[in-house]
């Protein structure tokens, strides 16, 4: 049985790889991200095409190894004094880019009959923010250290403590209703303990991990700058999830915190190599294996309509926040296409929404469908910002 597994997975591995190829290349030929043509790969050999792979929790765990390698390699080629001098715009971009989508999302699971709980429910799954599709298009086109690239890692940042933030108010209150003592003391616990792990991230990150990677040159064992930074990245993204934040935080300040050291470029190529050779491809790849052709067409108004509203509504908000910044209009414009997918953060978000009874069953495959759409369309979206941008 054991022998069975072991060969069905890497029949898989060897399928994903392969396609990711295929897909990467002809994407590249056509003048395109590579990523786009690896999101449509899954799609293709997923259950809604060929169904030749199907999600299961070897891939999962190879995908969340994925996320968390290509956000550390965002961190370690990003700069920390832009980033925290473009901290103003950053907060305005989440803020704008969440308020408006909560807003329309909310306002179509009315105009489709969804409770009043259902319906904020559904305005928080499509608030979330995952700019790790983003980050691999910007990092392809050399935009990712430019300050539209760094306004959106860090809008990205603080989008993602508000939407925790607001999931934690949102599924304690439902706790409330049923253990009214504990649920507002939990929820207070827990934004304690994710503001102290952040701050207890960024005083590691400036002041141990540097310090750390000088004495790894003490250490004969191969390549033993990257094991210490993997067991680092592991290490804080393991604590982020503790805390209830997203693992991509913890690994993003790791790579922040070594931007700055001599490591910074052996470190890049190592884990450039070693991401892009297995974990990250299965990680895109992953997005187009949870596209359902069959949920969609059952309830295709209600898909079309999450789709087009949360495409717009983020767009406009995040833009308009990056107008309200400084940026011109057509820099406010790659700006918002930036903060367009939805991803692994809105995934999280709508299974827990699944898990409290906050969100139908019969809706949740649609809701996923319309995510994985946003996360599918938005590196054409930035592919064509990018090339209009001044």
């Amino acid at each position: 049985m054991e022998s069975r597994f072991k060969m069905q997975f890497l029949e898989t591995l060897f399928i994903i790889l392969l396609a990711t190829l295929i897909g990467g290349q002809l994407s590249s030929r056509l003048n395109l991200p590579a990523i786009i043509g690896e999101l449509l790969a899954g799609i293709i050999v997923g259950p809604a095409v060929l169904n030749i792979v199907q999600p299961n929790d070897m891939i999962k765990i190879f995908s969340d190894l994925g996320v968390i390698l290509l956000m550390f390699l965002a961190g370690l080629e990003s700069d920390l004094k832009i980033l925290v001098k473009l901290l103003r715009p950053s907060f305005l971009v989440a803020v704008c880019g969440m308020i408006i989508p909560i807003i329309v999302a909310y306002a179509t699971g009315i105009f489709f009959h969804f409770s009043q709980l259902e319906s904020i429910f559904l305005g928080l799954t499509f608030a979330a923010t995952s700019v790790s599709i983003s980050v691999a298009v910007l990092q392809e086109m050399g935009r990712l250290n430019s300050k539209e690239g760094l306004t959106i890692l860090g809008a990205a940042v603080v989008d993602d403590l508000l939407s925790i933030l607001l999931l934690s108010v949102a599924t304690s209150m439902i706790g409330a209703a049923t253990a009214k003592n504990s649920a507002g003391l939990k929820l207070i616990l827990a934004i304690f303990l994710q503001i102290l792990y952040l701050f207890l991230l960024a005083f590691i990150s400036v002041k141990i991990i540097p310090r750390l990677f000088k004495l790894s040159q003490k250490i004969t064992l191969p390549a033993s700058e990257t094991l210490i930074a993997m067991i680092v990245i592991i290490l804080s993204a393991w604590g982020a999830e503790m805390v209830g934040l997203s693992n991509v935080i913890g690994a993003f300040f790791t790579g922040l915190a070594l931007s700055k050291t001599q490591a910074q470029k052996s470190l890049k190529q190592n884990f450039t190599a070693i991401g892009y050779s297995s974990f990250i491809p299965v990680f895109f790849i992953s997005i187009g294996l949870e596209m359902s052709i069959k949920s969609i067409a059952s309830d295709f108004l209600l898909f079309l309509l999450l789709t087009v509203g949360s495409i717009l509504s983020k767009l406009i908000g995040a833009g308009l926040g990056a107008k309200i910044a400084g940026f011109t209009n057509s820099n406010a414009f790659l700006v918002g296409t930036g903060m367009v997918s939805r991803g692994e953060m809105a995934l999280v978000v709508a299974q827990i929404g699944l898990s409290n009874h906050l969100l139908a069953p019969t809706a949740y495959s649609t809701v996923i469908g319309a995510i994985i759409m946003t996360t599918v369309l938005s590196p054409f979206l930035l592919k064509w910002a990018i090339s209009h941008s001044k």
